[in-house]
């Protein structure tokens, strides 16, 4: 019995971890100090530390993937349509 209530338990601690959501949108700000996009769906997304900042422009169409960690939007992808 101990056994199958700790399988249970394990299956919903895990899956409470972040799930991977998407936005689209055009970047409406982009804050290069704190390393964050804002979409024209007024919800900030944060930038990998790596990020090369010259590729990006207000305006842009805009596809990313991203999981909601400690309050935060953190891009995990990101596809800019040519």
């Amino acid at each position: 019995m101990r056994t199958l209530i700790a399988a249970i338990f394990a299956t919903f601690a895990l899956s409470a971890v972040a799930l991977a959501a998407e936005a689209e949108g055009h970047i409406k700000k982009i804050d290069a100090d704190n390393q964050t996009i804002t979409l024209d769906n007024g919800k900030s997304y944060k930038l990998p530390g790596e990020f090369d900042m010259s590729s990006i422009k207000e305006g842009m169409e805009i596809l990313i993937a991203y999981d909601k960690i400690g309050g935060e939007n953190l891009i995990t992808d990101m596809e800019v349509p040519e």
